[in-house]
Protein backbone atom coordinates (compact mmCIF):
# COMPACT_ATOMS: atom_id res chain seq x y z
CA UNK A 1 0.00 0.00 0.00
CA UNK A 2 1.17 3.63 -0.01
CA UNK A 3 0.19 5.15 3.48
CA UNK A 4 2.53 8.26 2.92
CA UNK A 5 4.13 10.31 1.09
CA UNK A 6 5.69 13.75 0.06
CA UNK A 7 6.11 16.54 -1.61
CA UNK A 8 8.71 18.91 -0.94
CA UNK A 9 8.32 21.72 -3.61
CA UNK A 10 6.96 24.51 -4.55
CA UNK A 11 2.98 25.20 -6.35
CA UNK A 12 5.77 27.55 -9.16
CA UNK A 13 7.55 24.19 -9.54
CA UNK A 14 4.84 22.19 -9.48
CA UNK A 15 3.09 24.43 -12.17
CA UNK A 16 6.21 24.08 -14.59
CA UNK A 17 6.92 20.41 -14.50
CA UNK A 18 3.16 19.62 -15.02
CA UNK A 19 2.17 22.21 -16.61
CA UNK A 20 -1.23 23.54 -14.68
CA UNK A 21 -1.47 26.45 -13.31
CA UNK A 22 0.21 27.89 -9.77
CA UNK A 23 -2.54 29.09 -7.90
CA UNK A 24 -3.57 26.41 -5.81
CA UNK A 25 -2.47 26.81 -1.98
CA UNK A 26 0.20 24.32 -1.60
CA UNK A 27 3.53 24.74 0.65
CA UNK A 28 6.02 22.02 0.52
CA UNK A 29 5.00 19.19 2.64
CA UNK A 30 7.07 16.24 3.96
CA UNK A 31 4.78 13.88 5.48
CA UNK A 32 1.15 13.73 3.94
CA UNK A 33 -1.00 11.39 5.29
CA UNK A 34 -4.49 10.14 4.54
CA UNK A 35 -7.78 12.27 4.76
CA UNK A 36 -5.47 15.35 4.49
CA UNK A 37 -5.65 18.17 1.70
CA UNK A 38 -3.16 17.05 -1.31
CA UNK A 39 -2.80 18.50 -5.24
CA UNK A 40 -3.95 16.33 -8.21
CA UNK A 41 -3.63 17.68 -11.76
CA UNK A 42 -6.03 16.89 -13.84
CA UNK A 43 -7.86 17.48 -17.50
CA UNK A 44 -10.01 19.61 -18.86
CA UNK A 45 -12.81 17.56 -20.59
CA UNK A 46 -13.42 20.04 -23.12
CA UNK A 47 -10.09 21.93 -23.85
CA UNK A 48 -6.40 20.87 -24.09
CA UNK A 49 -5.89 22.43 -20.51
CA UNK A 50 -4.48 21.10 -16.92
CA UNK A 51 -5.50 22.55 -13.82
CA UNK A 52 -4.20 22.00 -10.33
CA UNK A 53 -6.98 21.46 -7.25
CA UNK A 54 -6.89 20.42 -3.86
CA UNK A 55 -8.86 17.27 -3.02
CA UNK A 56 -8.96 14.99 -0.27
CA UNK A 57 -7.06 11.90 -0.15
CA UNK A 58 -9.38 8.64 0.75
CA UNK A 59 -11.50 8.51 -1.91
CA UNK A 60 -15.50 8.70 -1.40
CA UNK A 61 -17.44 7.01 -4.34
CA UNK A 62 -20.62 9.53 -5.49
CA UNK A 63 -22.93 6.87 -4.20
CA UNK A 64 -21.50 6.38 -0.94
CA UNK A 65 -23.80 6.54 2.12
CA UNK A 66 -21.20 8.62 4.33
CA UNK A 67 -17.47 9.80 4.14
CA UNK A 68 -16.41 7.01 5.95
CA UNK A 69 -15.93 4.74 2.78
CA UNK A 70 -12.64 7.50 2.17
CA UNK A 71 -10.31 5.47 4.99
CA UNK A 72 -10.54 2.55 3.59
CA UNK A 73 -9.66 3.95 -0.01
CA UNK A 74 -6.42 5.76 0.13
CA UNK A 75 -5.22 3.68 -2.29
CA UNK A 76 -6.88 1.04 -5.19
CA UNK A 77 -5.09 -2.34 -6.45
CA UNK A 78 -4.36 -2.12 -9.97
CA UNK A 79 -5.14 -5.62 -10.03
CA UNK A 80 -8.77 -5.27 -9.45
CA UNK A 81 -9.61 -1.22 -10.10
CA UNK A 82 -11.52 -2.48 -13.32
CA UNK A 83 -13.71 -4.27 -11.03
CA UNK A 84 -14.29 -2.70 -7.97
CA UNK A 85 -17.57 -0.72 -7.92
CA UNK A 86 -15.99 2.29 -6.17
CA UNK A 87 -12.92 2.37 -8.85
CA UNK A 88 -14.01 1.14 -12.22
CA UNK A 89 -16.34 4.65 -12.76
CA UNK A 90 -13.46 6.70 -11.92
CA UNK A 91 -10.96 4.92 -13.27
CA UNK A 92 -12.63 5.35 -17.42
CA UNK A 93 -13.41 9.16 -16.38
CA UNK A 94 -11.76 10.58 -13.40
CA UNK A 95 -8.15 10.15 -13.42
CA UNK A 96 -5.83 12.29 -12.21
CA UNK A 97 -1.94 12.95 -11.49
CA UNK A 98 -0.78 13.06 -7.97
CA UNK A 99 2.71 14.49 -7.58
CA UNK A 100 4.89 13.28 -5.22
CA UNK A 101 8.79 13.77 -4.68
CA UNK A 102 8.98 10.60 -2.15
CA UNK A 103 6.63 7.90 -0.40
CA UNK A 104 7.90 5.87 2.81
CA UNK A 105 7.01 2.66 3.49
CA UNK A 106 7.45 0.68 6.51
CA UNK A 107 9.19 -2.58 6.65
CA UNK A 108 6.26 -5.22 6.62
CA UNK A 109 8.86 -8.29 6.92
CA UNK A 110 10.48 -7.39 10.21
CA UNK A 111 9.69 -6.32 13.93
CA UNK A 112 11.31 -3.12 14.13
CA UNK A 113 9.08 -1.83 11.42
CA UNK A 114 11.80 0.87 10.27
CA UNK A 115 10.60 3.82 7.97
CA UNK A 116 11.76 4.01 4.54
CA UNK A 117 12.03 6.93 1.86
CA UNK A 118 11.80 5.59 -1.42
CA UNK A 119 12.52 8.45 -4.06
CA UNK A 120 13.41 8.98 -8.16
CA UNK A 121 17.11 8.27 -8.25
CA UNK A 122 17.93 12.08 -9.55
CA UNK A 123 15.53 12.53 -6.74
CA UNK A 124 13.53 14.84 -9.40
CA UNK A 125 9.45 15.41 -8.91
CA UNK A 126 6.95 12.20 -10.63
CA UNK A 127 3.14 11.39 -10.40
CA UNK A 128 1.54 8.47 -8.80
CA UNK A 129 -1.60 7.17 -11.19
CA UNK A 130 -4.44 8.53 -9.50
CA UNK A 131 -8.56 8.41 -9.72
CA UNK A 132 -11.03 10.93 -8.30
CA UNK A 133 -14.49 11.34 -7.21
CA UNK A 134 -17.18 14.13 -6.51
CA UNK A 135 -19.39 13.22 -3.41
CA UNK A 136 -22.23 14.96 -1.83
CA UNK A 137 -22.25 15.29 1.95
CA UNK A 138 -26.11 15.32 4.05
CA UNK A 139 -25.43 19.01 4.00
CA UNK A 140 -25.29 19.02 0.25
CA UNK A 141 -21.35 20.37 0.22
CA UNK A 142 -19.56 18.45 -2.33
CA UNK A 143 -16.46 17.18 -1.41
CA UNK A 144 -13.61 15.86 -3.85
CA UNK A 145 -11.55 12.61 -2.93
CA UNK A 146 -8.70 10.66 -4.52
CA UNK A 147 -7.16 7.09 -4.05
CA UNK A 148 -3.49 6.51 -4.89
CA UNK A 149 -3.41 3.27 -7.47
CA UNK A 150 -1.18 0.20 -6.12
CA UNK A 151 0.74 -2.65 -8.19
CA UNK A 152 2.84 -5.19 -6.67
CA UNK A 153 6.21 -4.01 -5.27
CA UNK A 154 9.51 -3.93 -7.35
CA UNK A 155 12.90 -5.61 -6.36
CA UNK A 156 13.43 -2.17 -4.76
CA UNK A 157 11.01 -2.68 -2.30
CA UNK A 158 10.03 -6.24 -2.24
CA UNK A 159 12.18 -7.08 0.72
CA UNK A 160 10.05 -3.80 2.59
CA UNK A 161 6.86 -4.30 1.46
CA UNK A 162 5.03 -6.72 -1.21
CA UNK A 163 3.46 -3.13 -2.87
CA UNK A 164 4.18 -0.16 -4.32
CA UNK A 165 2.22 3.08 -5.80
CA UNK A 166 2.25 2.99 -9.66
CA UNK A 167 4.85 6.13 -11.03
CA UNK A 168 3.72 7.20 -14.28
CA UNK A 169 6.88 7.81 -16.42
CA UNK A 170 6.23 11.58 -17.83
CA UNK A 171 6.06 10.15 -21.28
CA UNK A 172 2.44 8.91 -20.27
CA UNK A 173 0.74 12.10 -18.16
CA UNK A 174 -0.85 12.98 -21.37
CA UNK A 175 -2.54 9.65 -22.13
CA UNK A 176 -3.85 9.04 -18.25
CA UNK A 177 -5.22 12.15 -18.46
CA UNK A 178 -6.82 11.90 -21.82
CA UNK A 179 -10.88 12.26 -21.60
CA UNK A 180 -10.90 10.31 -25.31
CA UNK A 181 -9.47 7.35 -23.58
CA UNK A 182 -12.46 5.34 -22.19
CA UNK A 183 -12.42 1.80 -22.94
CA UNK A 184 -10.18 -0.18 -19.77
CA UNK A 185 -7.15 -1.86 -22.02
CA UNK A 186 -6.33 1.92 -23.28
CA UNK A 187 -4.81 2.63 -20.27
CA UNK A 188 -4.40 -0.78 -17.90
CA UNK A 189 -0.97 -1.61 -19.35
CA UNK A 190 0.61 1.75 -17.69
CA UNK A 191 -0.32 0.43 -14.13
CA UNK A 192 2.77 -1.63 -13.75
CA UNK A 193 5.82 -1.48 -11.26
CA UNK A 194 8.34 1.02 -11.80
CA UNK A 195 11.91 0.44 -12.98
CA UNK A 196 14.02 -0.48 -9.90
CA UNK A 197 17.82 0.98 -11.26
CA UNK A 198 15.91 4.65 -11.93
CA UNK A 199 14.80 4.55 -7.98
CA UNK A 200 16.55 4.82 -4.65
CA UNK A 201 15.75 3.90 -1.20
CA UNK A 202 17.10 5.27 2.36
CA UNK A 203 16.18 4.88 5.72
CA UNK A 204 14.50 7.80 7.64
CA UNK A 205 14.05 8.14 11.40
CA UNK A 206 10.47 7.09 12.85
CA UNK A 207 9.61 11.11 12.77
CA UNK A 208 7.62 10.15 10.07
CA UNK A 209 5.44 7.80 12.10
CA UNK A 210 3.53 10.36 13.40
CA UNK A 211 1.45 12.73 10.87
CA UNK A 212 1.88 15.73 13.31
CA UNK A 213 5.49 15.56 12.46
CA UNK A 214 5.73 16.99 8.97
CA UNK A 215 8.65 19.29 8.20
CA UNK A 216 12.42 18.65 6.22
CA UNK A 217 13.83 16.37 9.41
CA UNK A 218 11.07 13.38 8.39
CA UNK A 219 13.08 13.23 5.09
CA UNK A 220 16.80 13.43 6.11
CA UNK A 221 18.23 9.76 6.34
CA UNK A 222 18.59 7.79 9.24
CA UNK A 223 21.81 6.32 10.16
CA UNK A 224 21.59 3.65 13.47
CA UNK A 225 24.31 4.03 15.72
CA UNK A 226 26.59 1.50 15.87
CA UNK A 227 27.54 -0.47 18.54
CA UNK A 228 31.42 -1.34 19.51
Amino acid sequence: MCGRYRLARKKEILAQVFDAGDDVDWSPRYNIAPSQSVPVVRQDATRPCRSFSLVCWGLIPFWAKDAKAGYKMINARAETIAEKPAFREPLLSRRCLIPADGFYEWSKFSKGKSPFCFTLADDSIFAFAGIWDRWRSPERELVETCSIITTSANALLSDIHDRMPVILEAEDHDRWLDPGFKQVDDILDLLKPYQPDSMRRYRVSTLVNSAQNDDPACIEEYVPETLF
